[in-house]
């Protein structure tokens, strides 16, 4: 990816798409933090109702995915990544659109996720019109043992279109 402006394609994933999805979260995640989660957990977590992934590429190389899950009239951002080289070029706010437009489809109310303090992703998050809502002290442990809090932002989107 260089300074072009490059079409953000996405696509619904699935298990076949675990590969892809842990080289981003390898890349994405900074393992000081201990956020990425393994193949094992996400393949669970894609066998229970009301959870899908989508994933996003550019050029034809995957760079970005979101899991999300719909629970009676909520969704909850799982996880969003993007690799580092794609960040900033509009790959997280399509990933983001999509799981809101996908959550307005299935008829829920809200979209919430859960962000640790200090996470750059802050920005796009408020960007998308999601407010903090709530915080969990120490909710994170890192690889060495540190903890940080996590925050909880949210977004109406049952009266918004």
């Amino acid at each position: 990816m260089s300074g072009t402006v490059h079409l953000v394609e996405l696509r619904e994933g699935g298990s076949q798409d675990l590969y892809s999805v842990n080289n981003i979260m390898q890349e994405a995640f900074d393992p000081r933090f201990g956020e990425a989660w393994t193949s094992a957990q996400c393949l669970g977590m894609l066998s229970l109702p009301g959870v899908w992934l989508v994933v996003a590429s550019v050029d034809g190389e995957d760079v970005g995915f979101a899991l999300s899950r719909a629970t009676v009239d909520e969704v909850e951002l799982l996880l969003l990544a993007t690799r580092p080289i794609a960040r900033r070029r509009g790959v997280g706010g399509a990933l983001l659109r999509a799981v809101i437009e996908e959550a307005r489809g299935r008829n829920t109310v809200r979209v919430h996720l859960e962000v640790r303090s200090g996470n750059d992703a802050v920005q796009l998050y408020r960007r998308e019109g999601f407010e903090k809502v709530g915080e969990r002290r120490d909710y994170y442990r890192g690889r060495a043992g540190q903890l940080f809090d996590a925050h909880t932002y949210a977004r109406d989107i049952a009266d918004l279109t």
